[in-house]
Parts: structure tokens; sequence; C-alpha cells
């Protein structure tokens, strides 16, 4: 909601500008997704081997801490 509300005050300030955000917004949005699923991949093995590297740790613990 707060995006909009900026993106109206600048459509108030500046037409052109505003018109331009709104057309280069998907494309840029686009060209930057491989980067999120690579993040969120890489996210996803990081969390993995702290699992991995944590569970002797977790198991002399007992039953009770988990």
């Amino acid at each position: 909601m707060i995006a909009f509300i900026l993106w109206c005050i600048l459509f108030c300030f500046c037409w052109p500008l505003a018109l331009l955000a709104l057309v280069v917004y998907p494309i840029v949005w686009l060209i930057l997704l491989p980067f999120r699923i690579a993040g969120i991949a890489v996210h996803g093995v990081l969390s993995f081997l702290r699992a991995l590297f944590f569970l002797p740790a977790r198991m002399l613990r007992g039953p009770r801490a988990i």
C-alpha cells in the first residue's frame, strides 16, 4: 500500500518518470527472479548443512531439549 501511495505522489510530481517506473518495474523483477530462486536454494542448502552439523549435539542433549 505504501508503494502505491509513493507512486501516486511521484505521478503527481513527475508523471513521465512514474509511467517509466510502471513499465520498467516488471522487467527488472523478471531479470532479478533467477537470483531470488538461487538465493532460496542456497538458503535451503545452508539450513540443511547447519541441521546436519548440529544433529550430534541435539542427540546428546536428549529428548527433553527437542
